[in-house]
This record gives C-alpha cells, sequence and structure tokens, in this order.
C-alpha cells in the first residue's frame, strides 16, 4: 500500500484560484493570515498526515474497536495519535479564539481536513464531530454551558457527539422518543435509545460530551416538540474538574461495511435514574440548534467524499506505477512496462483524478462563501455568499460522496484481482466511502432539500445567479484565442443549457407534480454538481493557461488536460441527468407496488 502524501501544491492552487484566500486573508479578522503561513501550515499538517494518521489506517481498519461492559477500547496507536494531535493545536484549528482556538478561516481548515480524512477518516470522524459540537454550543448555548464545555472540548480534552437518531426512527426525527424531565434544580433527567452515534464511547478523552435531541414532557409533537440537552459522560463539578459517572452508557457498537476504527455506539440514557442533561437554548428548538451542528457536518461529509477519493487515486497510481502486466496496445518496443501505459487504465486514472480535482474545487469554494458571509464587511457580498452557501451546501454533501463511489471503485479496477484482496488497501477506500452518502442526511434528503428549500420554494433566484456567474465564465472560454479553452468553453456553455432547462422544469413542476419533481431530485443534485464542477474546472484551466508563461509548465498543463478530461467525459452525463429530471418520472413511479 503506497503512503498518502497531502497534495499540498493542488489545495493551494484551489484555495487561492477558486476560493479566493487572498481577499479572505483581508477580511477582518484574519489580518495575521497570509498566503505564506497558510501554506506553512498545510505542510506541516501534511508531515502530520503522512508520517501518524496514515500509517495506522490499515491497522485501525482490521483491528477495530473493542467494546466489553460499556467500555470502548480503540485501534492500537489512535490513543496516541489522538494525543499527538491534540498536542500540537490540531483539533482546535477552526475553532474561535475566544475558547482556545485559533481561528483560521473556513477555506485554510478545509485543506486541513481534507489532510485527515485522506490519511485516515476513521480517526478524522473524532475530531468533526467534536467541532460540530462546539459550534452548535457556541451559537446556542448560555455563558455557562460555554465557559464550562467549550475550552476542553475546543483543546481536545472532551469531546463531542451528535445524538439524533433512534431505532425506530431513522432519518424521521419527529419520531425521535427519547425524554427530558425536569429534576427542579434546572436540569433535566433524560432517558432514552440513540443509534449510530459516531465516537459515542472511546478510551481517547477525558469527558465525552453528548448533545441529545428529546422531548419535554409538555412539548408540541413532530418536529416542534424536540429540544436539545448537553449530557455529559461525566458531569463536571462546579471548579471544572470532572465528578461522577453520569447515567448514561455504551450499550453496544456496531459491525460496519467500513470506518472500522470509529466506533458507532449504541448510547442508552437513563438506565437508573436518568442521565443528567442541560438544555440548550430554548425549549422546543432543539432542531433548529442542531441544524448548526449539522450543517457544518454536510460539508464536512462531502469533504470526506473529496479526501477519500484523493486517497484512492494515490493508491492506484502508485500501483499502476510500479506493475508490469500484459502487452501495451500499439507499443511496438518490446519493453516491459508499467500499466500506467495501457491506455485504459490512463482512462480510469485521468477519471479518477479530473473527478477528484472537481470535487475538491466545489467544496473549497464553498468554503470561501462562508468566510464571505460570516465576515465579508460589504452587505450585499454577504447576502450573495451566504446564499451561494446555502445552494451549494447540499450539493457538496451530495454530489462530492457520490463521486467518491465511483472513483474508490475504478480504484479497485485499476489493481485488477489484486484490488479484491484486502491486503493492497484499495477495499479499504472503497468502503469506507459508502457510508459517506448515507449518514449526516442521504443523497436523497440532500437532494430534497436542494429542490426545495433552496431552489423551488425560494423561487430559483439563487440558481440563477449561480447560472449568470457560469455564463460569464463560458463567455470568456469561448472567446479566448486558445483552441482548448475554446473547447472547454462551448462544452460548458452545453452544460449551462442543461442545468438551465431541468430549473426551468422543476420550477413549473415542483408544486404542480411534487412526486415527479422527487423522483428527479437526486439527478438535479448530479447534474448540478457535475455542471459547476465543469465551470471551475473551466476557471481552473483559464488560470492555468495564463500562469503557464510564468512557469511550472507541467503542473499549469497538467491543469489544463484534466480540464479537459472533465468536460469531455463526465459533463456529458448533465445530458442524461437533464432527460432523467425533464421525462424520466413517470417511469419512477409508474409500476404498481405489488409488481416491485
Amino acid at each position: 500500500m503506497s503512503n498518502y502524501v497531502a497534495p499540498v501544491r493542488e489545495m493551494m492552487f484551489a484555495m487561492n484560484e477558486l476560493a479566493g484566500l487572498e481577499e479572505i486573508c483581508g477580511l477582518p479578522g484574519n489580518e495575521e493570515v497570509s498566503g505564506d503561513l497558510v501554506e506553512a501550515i498545510l505542510d506541516e499538517a501534511g508531515k502530520f498526515a503522512t508520517e501518524v494518521l496514515a500509517p495506522i489506517n490499515p491497522s485501525g481498519d482490521r483491528q477495530g474497536n473493542k467494546w466489553a461492559d460499556g467500555v470502548v477500547t480503540t485501534a492500537d496507536g489512535f490513543k496516541e495519535a489522538y494525543s499527538s494531535f491534540c498536542e500540537t493545536g490540531w483539533n482546535g484549528m477552526p475553532a474561535s479564539t475566544e475558547f482556545g482556538g485559533q481561528g483560521l478561516p473556513v477555506t485554510v481548515s478545509t485543506a486541513v481536513l481534507e489532510m485527515w480524512k485522506s490519511a485516515n477518516m476513521s480517526f478524522s470522524l473524532c475530531q468533526m464531530l467534536t467541532l460540530g459540537a462546539v459550534e452548535a454550543i457556541a451559537h446556542h448555548g448560555s455563558d455557562e454551558l460555554k465557559n464550562t464545555f467549550l475550552p476542553n472540548m475546543v483543546a481536545g480534552t472532551w469531546t463531542g457527539t451528535m445524538n439524533l437518531t433512534e431505532p425506530q426512527a431513522g432519518s424521521d426525527l419527529a419520531a425521535v422518543r427519547t425524554k427530558a424531565e425536569p429534576r427542579g434544580d434546572g436540569s433535566y433527567a433524560i432517558s432514552g435509545t440513540k443509534i449510530f452515534i459516531t465516537w459515542g464511547e472511546h478510551d481517547m478523552a477525558e469527558n465525552i460530551i453528548h448533545l441529545v435531541l428529546a422531548r419535554l414532557p409538555d412539548a408540541p409533537p413532530g418536529v416542534k416538540g424536540i429540544s436539545l440537552f448537553i449530557a455529559p459522560k461525566f458531569l463536571v463539578n462546579a471548579d471544572g474538574s470532572l465528578g461522577e459517572r453520569n447515567d448514561l452508557v455504551c450499550a453496544s457498537i456496531e459491525h460496519k461495511m467500513g470506518i472500522h476504527a470509529s466506533a458507532t455506539a449504541v448510547m442508552a440514557f437513563g438506565e437508573k435514574d436518568g442521565a443528567i442533561g442541560y438544555l440548550v437554548g430554548e425549549p422546543n428548538r432543539g432542531l433548529e440548534y442542531m441544524f448548526t451542528m449539522m450543517n457544518h457536518a454536510r460539508l464536512n461529509v462531502g469533504l470526506e467524499g473529496v479526501g477519500i477519493s484523493e486517497r484512492a487515486y494515490q493508491q492506484a497510481l502508485g500501483y499502476a506505477r510500479e506493475r508490469i502486466q500484459g502487452k501495451i496496445v500499439g507499443d511496438k518496443s518490446g519493453e516491459k512496462k508499467p500499466i500506467l501505459h495501457h491506455p485504459d487504465v490512463r482512462r480510469m486514472l485521468m477519471d479518477m483524478k479530473a473527478r477528484t480535482e472537481a470535487t475538491r474545487a466545489i467544496a473549497y469554494y464553498v468554503a470561501g462563501c462562508m468566510d464571505r458571509a460570516k465576515s465579508h464587511t460589504d452587505e450585499s457580498v454577504r447576502r450573495a455568499s451566504q446564499s451561494r452557501l446555502e445552494l451549494l451546501t447540499p450539493v457538496v454533501k451530495g454530489w462530492c460522496t457520490e463521486t467518491a463511489q465511483s472513483v474508490t471503485w475504478n480504484g479497485i479496477q485499476v489493481h485488477g484481482g489484486m484490488g479484491f484482496i484486502e491486503e493492497t488497501g484499495a477495499c479499504q477506500h472503497m468502503r469506507d466511502a459508502r457510508i459517506t452518502t448515507i449518514y449526516e442526511g442521504t443523497t436523497a434528503i440532500q437532494a430534497n432539500d436542494l429542490i426545495g428549500r433552496k431552489v423551488a420554494r425560494e423561487g430559483g433566484h439563487a440558481m440563477r445567479a449561480l447560472l449568470e456567474e457560469m455564463t460569464a465564465t463560458r463567455d470568456a472560454l469561448t472567446g479566448h484565442s486558445d483552441a482548448h479553452l475554446k473547447k472547454i468553453g462551448e462544452a460548458l456553455g452545453k452544460g449551462i443549457d442543461t442545468l438551465g432547462e431541468a430549473t426551468d422544469w422543476l420550477l413549473t413542476n415542483y408544486e404542480a407534480n411534487p412526486q415527479a419533481a422527487a423522483a428527479g431530485a437526486v439527478p438535479f443534485l448530479k447534474l448540478t454538481g457535475t455542471v459547476a464542477g465543469a465551470w471551475l474546472m473551466g476557471r481552473s484551466a483559464s488560470i492555468a493557461f495564463e500562469r503557464m508563461a510564468a512557469g511550472d509548465a507541467e503542473f499549469y498543463g497538467a491543469k489544463l488536460v484534466t480540464a479537459r478530461y472533465f468536460v469531455e467525459h463526465v459533463l456529458p452525463e448533465a445530458g442524461t441527468y437533464r432527460d432523467a429530471i425533464v421525462g424520466g418520472a413517470e417511469s419512477v413511479l409508474a409500476l404498481p407496488e405489488a409488481l416491485f
């Protein structure tokens, strides 16, 4: 198995040219951030990812976690890696300086988080859930709760979880049954069972802070009656020290297809007198508050798709450079050469590379939108950035993770029979990638959010603005003197047209025929991601063309070729998605239930 090496040059290009790092460094609060500092951070993070996290990824996959009497023991090396991770300040890097974080822009932390996900996705999930919990408490918790929990969570001394799902509820949070009874002292007794709790129990941190959705006795039915509570594994004394064990336990851990080194827990609250919990914010607004955490998590799960795609690509490329196999079509040299020379292996590697770069482009671009929406001094820019962020968040989560399925699949195919053997490591990437389209909201949930809240109910204004910006890029490319850029622009124009046609159909039919609209929701999400990816690849190609004259022609030349591949081989999928959306609903819905 080849080791992971962080693609720092690719990351810096995406941050600088697509996310707009220079502008972001000039925003209020980012005055001490510079391009040189960011590159230095990425270099150090890359070393940690390569030297510490990547080596324990395959062994963690094989070993998994051990559960006994409510206690979870992590795989060898994870506890030590986590201690080093926190000691060197990586855990709190994206968090606010108010509670001990470094407060770096989202754009910068996005690149670093990609490294953790590439090197060791199971390990990265612990930080991801902790930072999501930090965001929820920081936005909605009282000062007392913030001061009690956030400094240690940011430092990594304590970790965080998100407890939504229940056995009977799944994604239907209206069916949540976990109860919270007032105890008379301002705290609550929580009782119920939660499942699929990522890093719900482990031995890496002193305390685990569970964010739990539960119902108060007088709560209205449905999602309007859900409140959010903090239930720590160990109660916290007034002086900040840890007190007695709370009435909550890890009843078991799941045996999963992938992410074996991340404990997925079944959590039982209130087996005795009730787990002591503390209300976050106001009663019955828990789902609203939890979405602060969920939106954070959805963008980061989309980034998992980027990271695992990059890892699978590196794995496959390394194998293709070394494996000698078969006669090369059209090669008359008589020399034995690596399979990288086989045209179809090159096709698969180009497909992996192009799709990975496109997913990184859109993830980093959206990170830049998040930074502008938060800190830009121009209110109109903040509003426009927030609108773009909201439109593309489900696309990052849904499209980047769906893309990872095909990238990791091709990764196995490049290895041939050896890819089917666990020892090569290619299988792990495909198994780990599979969960990304499911947790934090399935692809269908993201797609329904996109067509409903983000397009139809908004009147299509955000999508129209995106299409206009794409069209400007198309015009610049088609008007260019370079023939390759012209071709990219022409292909992009066709993609823009397909997305525009699908959007018009959706706006016309969403209210009139909601089932037909929902039948095309996932194709619409994939269409949006594919065209947005092509747009950003087109921008990358134009920038690369201009940079080539100044040097490093190999790097920039590769950007041009990769963009061409994307618009010639991936972007044509847009027409298929458009056809499925506009004309394919009837066949989706026509078959009677008894005939399935």
